[in-house]
């Protein structure tokens, strides 16, 4: 998929990756490879927005469906002044 590119597809997949799991702004994904002494410019990472952007953005939340996808719930009843109470609590 990143055949062909000046950079290594690790480099692209982790600015991709920041450009679409967090609300970064192209200048700041591209200070972030810049602290690791990678230049990038903030128009190459908006160009690979545009042609990977919809791939990496589907992994990214099929990845988040995933981790979430079970719930448990916990029912604990006490008795309090000879009432019942439910209390209960949802646990991912």
């Amino acid at each position: 998929m990143y055949a062909g590119y000046r950079f290594p597809a690790e480099v692209i997949s982790y600015a991709m990756y920041l450009c679409f799991r967090f609300p970064l702004s192209l200048r700041m994904v591209e200070e972030m490879p810049g602290l690791r002494g990678i230049t990038v410019s903030h128009e190459t990472v908006r160009q690979w927005g545009l042609k990977f952007g919809r791939e990496i953005a589907t992994r990214i939340r099929q990845q988040r469906l995933a981790r979430g996808a079970k719930w448990h719930l916990d029912e604990v009843v006490i008795s309090i002044a000879g009432k019942k109470h439910y209390l209960w609590q949802a646990v991912d």
